[in-house]
């Protein structure tokens, strides 16, 4: 049989007062009678505070990356999909190939918050990020952190120390104070400390003081994030999930009117090939994941007394959703 299309659906339900309004008088068909059709298959369950957002809990184990709460590789696994080496599993103990995101970001700081602003608005492009990567990275390599330039708001950095260090997704802090969310003070001690030398160093510098003159906010911090390294062994599906962000970004900024558009055209667009592939006989698996928990859903033969009770209560979003 064939592995079955796996379509993964991040920020499918909030519990924001806006989003319960914003889902009211929204009509999403295809998902209604995907969910008619399919079955549970498991369930991720967990709470708001956890570092991992349930969607990544949710792909990492479909991708076999382990599932440990502040240690799912993600940095590890995006060197290995760009066909760079990270040392592991060839050879090198886990300590010795161990990864992580690094995003430049700006901390507004006031007496009671600090406050980590979406690093899209920093406005960095390529240049300007090398520009800061290159102030930074000795800074960095004091303490044994090798930084690499990725893209303009996330560099990779390489070291023993993330190997068991467990951090929060970015997502997870992004416009919320920093406090509740920073890695363990034990642990971190060196990255608490490269912080603090990062905003003096970066409070009174040219770099700035240039971004200023432009009219663009300050980047006086760093966010660490997708620490770890690879499973030995590690051997990635044949037919990984699709991951649909579409209602990413509007859940993030909690702009709830654009996230209820964007769920209509996830249901006019993906939800639909999934269900026209369910109707025609194809395995699919269907995952929906909130800011909690996430629930998967797959094709499955039914027994008599269950496929009564799909026709007398058949499975919709807006049961599902309080669960997410």
């Amino acid at each position: 049989m064939p592995a079955p299309h796996h379509l993964l659906i991040p920020y499918a339900a909030s519990r924001a007062p806006g989003a319960q309004e914003a889902l009211k008088g929204l009509a999403l068909p295809h998902l209604d009678r995907l969910l008619a059709r399919l079955s549970t298959a498991d369930a991720s369950p967990g709470e708001e505070t956890s570092l991992t957002p349930p969607h990544e809990r949710a792909l990492a184990q479909a991708l076999g990356l382990g599932t440990e709460d502040g240690l799912i590789p993600w940095a590890a696994w995006h060197r290995l999909q760009q066909g760079q080496p990270t040392g592991h599993p060839t050879g090198q103990t886990p300590d010795e190939s161990a990864w992580a995101f690094i995003t430049p970001c700006q901390w507004q700081v006031t007496t009671d918050h600090i406050t980590l602003h979406d690093p899209a608005h920093l406005g960095l492009d390529e240049a300007a990020s090398r520009e800061l990567l290159a102030i930074v990275a000795p800074w960095f390599a004091e303490d044994g952190i090798t930084l690499h330039y990725d893209q303009p708001t996330r560099w990779l950095a390489s070291s023993p120390l993330f190997a068991t260090l467990a951090t929060a997704s970015l997502e997870r802090v992004q416009g919320r104070d920093v406090r509740a969310w920073m890695p363990n003070a034990r642990e971190a001690r060196t990255l608490h400390r490269l912080q603090s030398e990062m905003q003096m160093l970066l409070y009174t510098h040219p770099f700035n003081d240039a971004r200023g003159a432009q009219g663009l906010p300050a980047v006086n911090s760093f966010w660490v994030h997708g620490t770890g390294a690879l499973p030995a062994g590690l051997t990635a599906p044949a037919q990984p999930p699709q991951v649909a962000d579409a209602l990413r970004a509007p859940a993030l900024r909690e702009d709830w009117r654009a996230w209820a558009s964007a769920w209509a055209t996830l249901d006019a667009g993906p939800l639909a090939d999934l269900l026209r592939q369910a109707e025609q006989g194809q395995p699919v698996r269907l995952t929906l994941s909130g800011e909690h928990s996430a629930q998967t859903f797959h094709t499955a033969p039914l027994g008599l007394v269950q496929r009564i009770q799909r026709f007398l209560r058949p499975q919709r979003f807006m049961d599902v959703r309080e669960q997410l």
